[in-house]
């Protein structure tokens, strides 16, 4: 048997869609430097003082709606995966969460029962595009749990692969079904992030939002840019898939608070473009390769609403890369570079 194993880390989910489960996995989550970037004093005074309380009501409704009999439909497509994975590949697959439960150690601890002698962890985030949010965030932890518990195998990183001709495929492959029938536009919606966490990121400190068209003038920091990478995915997809600049388009979901966040919003497309002339929608959300709340509920349900009130007439969630068999392909020749 082979000494490497491979760890498969997503975001996470509470462990019921229940309020008390909610408030624990939100205040996890929520309280995460990486996530709201301000100082831990006024962070623990918004989060368990006002966000926890009043938002776990409202999230754990959204749960309660797309929760299935085998449970969070983001633990549910990871494990999809993993057993997908494991069926292709030689080495052993575990799975873990930034937040909440399986945590990293759990999955380290199994791997090194099933592989006594084991000698390195390849870490793949499911996380395509590189941001302080996700990205940075569960790399950190899994590397922080690694050598807290002085585990004795080697862990490496795979890094984001938003430019990867292999996922870029294995998107398009998920997309093209769907442009088969008459549609308007094909919308790309991408989780959004806060502006100052783009300018954060920017080793130069002086290129990301503050030169004319950024994402477009080459800069080293765009390796760790997720305004730039998303672009990028949005091009490349688009250019495979042949579509026309008017058939398709980018914007970001899921703003929380009033600061400024990458735009243009999703919600605020979806009210305007009915009256665009784009009345039979198509959208994906790459940035996600599971779905979970953030597509299910957020997008298939709040944004179709939001789209057909507007005068739309027909909206198509396409699903996320989840354990689609060019996906699982994509993965194995990902960690392949790797091995």
């Amino acid at each position: 048997m082979t000494k490497k194993g491979i760890l498969l880390m997503n975001l996470g989910s509470p462990n019921s869609p229940s309020v008390s489960d909610v408030k624990i996995y939100l205040k996890e989550f929520l309280m995460d430097e990486k996530v709201i970037d301000i100082p831990f004093i006024l962070r623990t005074l918004l989060v368990k003082g006002i966000i926890v309380p009043f938002r776990s009501p409202k999230s754990a409704h959204a749960y309660q709606s797309i929760w299935t009999k085998e449970g969070s439909p983001l633990l549910v497509n990871t494990y999809e995966l993993q057993h997908a994975l494991s069926s292709k590949i030689p080495e052993l697959v575990e799975v873990c969460m930034r937040y909440g439960n399986p945590h990293p150690s759990q999955a380290y601890d199994s791997l090194m029962s099933n592989i006594p002698d084991l000698e390195e962890v390849i870490l793949f985030p499911l996380y395509p595009h590189y941001a302080m949010s996700s990205f940075e965030t569960a790399v950190e932890y899994a590397q922080q749990i690694h050598k807290e518990k002085y585990y004795p195998f080697k862990l490496t990183t795979i890094p984001p692969y938003y430019n990867n001709t292999y996922y870029i495929n294995a998107l398009a492959d998920s997309i093209a079904p769907f442009l088969k029938n008459p549609f308007d536009k094909l919308l790309l919606s991408y989780h959004g992030v806060p502006e100052r966490h783009i300018k954060k990121g920017d080793i130069t400190l002086n290129h990301c939002l503050k030169v004319k068209d950024c994402c477009n003038v080459s800069c080293a920091s765009h390796e760790f840019c997720y305004r730039h990478q998303t672009f990028e995915t949005t091009n490349l997809v688009a250019n495979k898939l042949g579509l026309a600049p008017n058939l398709f388009e980018q914007t970001f979901q899921s703003r929380l608070g009033q600061d400024k966040w990458l735009t243009p919003y999703t919600a605020a497309r979806l009210k305007e473009l009915p009256a665009e002339g784009v009345k039979n929608l198509l959208i994906a959300c790459p940035a996600f390769v599971s779905d979970c709340l953030e597509t299910l509920e957020e997008i298939a349900e709040e944004g179709k609403e939001i789209f057909l009130k507007a005068g739309g007439e027909s909206f198509t969630m396409i699903p996320c890369l989840n354990a689609q068999s060019t996906w699982i392909n994509a993965v194995d020749q990902i960690i392949n570079s790797y091995r």
